[in-house]
């Protein structure tokens, strides 16, 4: 496939959503609410639950299943509020000792004129210094989109994973052909240039793994929870010093560029 081809199939309004996911990859979950400063951003779905008996947080963007639901859940567009929630969710995890796992399927954080008076910008940093600091294992998953500030606010973790046909990228590649080229119609070169899939964002060491998808959710969601199950095992027998070191490290030589 085409890196436009797999942009294509992240956006596809058949793919799963958090929604899905979760009653599939988790147990017992139950959904916390708001900032406990403005409101309750329903693009952010956060709660508690267990993984194969592990106590869990989970902190997901939901884009929504149907049109009402689109709507509310503003198509996966996350307001500062929704941010802020997921601190509230992160800072709780730290201090209950559970690990933090994301799901991540976003467009881009919501670009309105309210969610700029209310501190985007902000909100979306300061989850960046959470999550940099965070004394718990986080593992974050690219579920579909993973559009810009609002995908990386969720994805500053000690893995990253990818479905294999999600995309993760600073900007969509209609908005780099707009910007370089003036040209829509070089939506697909941008796509190329972007190196936008997981298999480019692996062989890059953006990120650490990649989930192969299955004819259907169910095999899918069987094959990541195996992985989610392993992998956090193995990240809270980590010495906490270890654990943060090892973060430390992984966004210092992202891409490569250092040994």
């Amino acid at each position: 496939m085409q890196a436009i081809d797999r942009v294509l199939a992240a956006r596809s309004k058949d793919r799963a959503t958090a929604a899905q996911y979760i009653p599939r990859l988790f147990d017992d979950f139950t959904e916390l609410h708001g900032d406990r400063r403005y409101a309750d951003d329903q693009a952010i779905l956060a709660g508690i639950a267990r993984l194969n008996g592990t106590p869990v947080t989970v902190v997901a963007i939901e884009k929504g299943e149907d049109t009402k639901s689109k709507v509310a859940r503003n198509f996966g567009s996350a307001h500062p509020e929704g941010y802020r929630k997921a601190i509230r969710q992160f800072l709780l995890a730290e201090k209950f000792g559970r690990p933090v796992i994301t799901l991540i399927d976003t467009a881009g954080a919501f670009c309105g004129l309210g969610a700029e008076e209310r501190g985007q910008g902000q909100a979306i940093a300061e989850s960046l210094m959470t999550l940099s600091a965070l004394q718990t294992p986080v593992l974050a998953v690219l579920t579909g989109e993973g559009g810009s500030g609002g995908a990386l606010a969720l994805a500053l973790a000690d893995r990253v994973w990818m479905l294999e046909n999600a995309v993760y990228s600073v900007i969509s590649p209609e908005g780099c052909a707009s910007i370089l080229w003036k040209d829509a119609s070089r939506t697909q070169e941008a796509a190329e240039s972007l190196k936008l899939t997981a298999s480019d964002l692996l062989d890059m060491r953006v990120i650490e793994r990649v989930i192969a998808e299955s004819n259907t959710l169910d095999a899918t969601c069987e094959t990541l929870k195996a992985a989610m199950v392993d992998e956090i095992s193995a990240l809270r027998a980590l010495p906490l010093n270890e654990l943060m070191s090892d973060r430390y490290a992984r966004f210092r030589c992202m891409g490569g560029v250092l040994p």
